[in-house]
């Protein structure tokens, strides 16, 4: 979702990534139909594993989403860890809530780049 609004909020300014250490493999269902209800179809993206995204250089940012020590190392120039709650067993409203911190936390990253 961070980079669905990176993506939805940062124009053709920033390009935005997401990986994670564990991924399903699929996106979750419900982070479809929350991100659909704004417009945005998540359907088209695909879980990917950190393995998968290119590290040629450090990143001007790293975000990592509450995973404290578990977090690979990932060379960034700068790093933020959002803690987040990981949203994949909740219901529909909390999800939505979690959605809407991971908007406003994008839109306040954007507001600095």
């Amino acid at each position: 979702m961070a980079q669905a609004f990176a993506l939805m909020h940062g124009s053709n300014k920033v390009e935005a990534l997401s990986a994670g250490s564990r991924p399903s493999g699929k996106i979750n269902p419900k982070a479809i139909t929350t991100m659909a209800e704004l417009g945005y179809d998540l359907s088209t993206h695909t879980s990917k594993s950190l393995d998968e995204i290119p590290c040629d250089e450090p990143f001007d940012y790293v975000i990592t989403m509450g995973c404290g020590d578990e977090c690979p190392f990932i060379p960034a120039k700068e790093r933020f860890d959002w803690q987040i709650p990981d949203p994949r067993n909740m219901e529909p409203e909390d999800f939505k809530q979690v959605r809407d911190l991971i908007e406003t936390k994008v839109k306040g990253l954007l507001e600095i780049l």
